[in-house]
């Protein structure tokens, strides 16, 4: 399936606490988008792999995406070596997206900024003609995405631009609460982690806030560019 825009996380839920307004939002204009996790979360304190995949379907049926696959690399202990960028390439060739959404390039969890240096390598492999992939045993065209853009996580990362997402805010608490086990939940029995608490989707809204305040709405989420963005014209930026 042919899609526009491809979100890829490390970890099932990265992509929701970071990039889910910008993905509702364009499947709002039309756009065909689809999740891609590089790992089931198997090390995260809460919860366990197969959970994880149940919460992380129950959330793609919410955002409604065009699919969400997961890869199966080792979580924590994954590399960016040719087995690992193969698995994205492959992936990438089979649905041809534009645009890529990807980790933070540097962050509190070690996994977060290697995924990021991992997808944008394989992204730029993708394009090559002799890295030769396959599927169901047919040869894949190569295909480079236009586009790779990195959303910000944990640690605040100064934007190169950001997105209007106001309208989407609710779907997107809905989206991330479709993890359960890794949120707050006062009948819980498990650990408390960083994002269990009470408060945590607060922060979640705050850190949209403060980069929605610079283009004079109430939510956007900001992403982080390695190769410079072209315009048309001045008018784009507006």
């Amino acid at each position: 399936m042919k899609i526009d825009i491809l979100a890829i996380g490390v970890h099932p839920d990265d992509v929701e606490l970071s990039c889910t307004g910008t993905i509702l939002k364009h499947i709002a204009l039309g756009k065909k988008v689809a999740i891609l996790d590089l790992t089931l979360g198997e090390l995260g304190t809460r919860g366990n792999a197969e959970l994880r995949t149940k919460e992380a379907m129950a959330s793609a049926k919410i955002q409604g995406v065009a699919f969400r696959k997961q890869l199966q690399l080792k979580d924590g202990f994954f590399e960016n070596n040719e087995a690992s960028q193969r698995a994205i390439i492959e992936v990438i060739r089979e649905c041809q997206p534009e645009i890529v959404l990807c980790n933070a390039i540097s962050d509190r969890h070690p996994d977060h900024g290697r995924s990021a240096q991992l997808t944008a390598d394989a992204c730029f492999y993708s394009g090559l003609s002799k890295i030769e992939t396959t599927q169901n045993g047919i040869k894949q065209n190569c295909w480079r995405p236009k586009a790779v853009y990195h959303y910000i996580q944990d640690q605040y990362i100064k934007p190169d631009f950001v997105i209007d997402v106001t309208e989407f805010r609710d779907k997107k608490h809905e989206a991330i609460r479709a993890f359960a086990s890794q949120f707050y939940d006062p009948n819980s029995k498990e650990p408390e982690t960083p994002i269990s608490g009470k408060e945590f989707l607060d922060y979640v809204d705050a850190k949209m806030m403060i980069c929605g305040r610079a283009i004079g709405v109430k939510y956007a989420e900001g992403f982080t560019v390695s190769r410079y963005i072209g315009v048309k014209d001045l008018f784009d930026l507006l």
